[in-house]
């Protein structure tokens, strides 16, 4: 090692470290406790940081699943209490109430509608069953008709349009064989109420 103020002349390493042992010593400690805060201290820290990010990730992960969970919930709920509202409201306003209203239904107001189309009612039979598993019955009934086929036609337009429930379960149209200008309907017609507290 070359002396900072002479040229040319060397000086041992030996003597320079003797020499400048004042300032090597606490240099040399501070070098090792910095060794050892960065072994013992900094790289358990880095490492810790690294596994808190990610389960910091995986829980943001974690969360959104569990929003998107209660969101399809919350739909789900809103939509069965929907669905049982408006189950409600169709046992209550469009099911006839009972086996009266729905002998109503099928007899006077289907007889009614089929005099205000020109259609001839001559003839009708009723059967009542309960539906297994369900809490209604259901209310059959099988009717013999007559009339043009516009008034034939615009009779079962207005049935399948109103707003009593009633469903068409099958229809026969024949060729009345007395009056060649009139045809002959057998139409099936069913509705349902609820069962009856003393229904099977």
């Amino acid at each position: 090692m070359k002396a900072l103020f002479s040229l040319g002349s060397e000086v041992p390493l030996a003597r320079a470290m003797h020499e400048h042992r004042a300032w090597l010593v606490p240099l040399a400690i501070v070098l090792v406790i910095n060794a050892v805060l960065l072994v013992a201290v900094v790289l358990p820290l880095s490492r810790s940081v690294a596994g808190n990010e990610q389960r910091a990730v995986a829980a943001q992960t974690a969360l959104a699943a569990a929003e998107r969970d209660l969101k399809a919930a919350e739909a789900q709920r809103d939509g069965k209490a929907q669905a049982t509202t408006d189950l409600d409201v169709f046992y209550r306003e469009v099911l006839p109430k009972d086996v009266s209203d729905a002998r109503r239904l099928t007899h006077v107001k289907l007889a009614q509608m089929a005099s205000t189309h020109d259609v001839v009612y001559e003839r009708g039979s009723t059967s009542a069953e309960r539906i297994k598993e369900s809490t209604l019955e259901r209310l059959h009934v099988s009717m013999s008709l007559a009339g043009a086929y516009e008034d034939i036609r615009a009779f079962l337009h207005a049935l399948e349009t109103a707003s009593d429930f009633a469903v068409i379960d099958n229809i026969v149209l024949t060729d009345d064989a007395v009056d060649s200008g009139s045809l002959s309907l057998t139409l099936e017609v069913s509705t349902y109420y609820p069962a009856g507290p003393d229904a099977p």
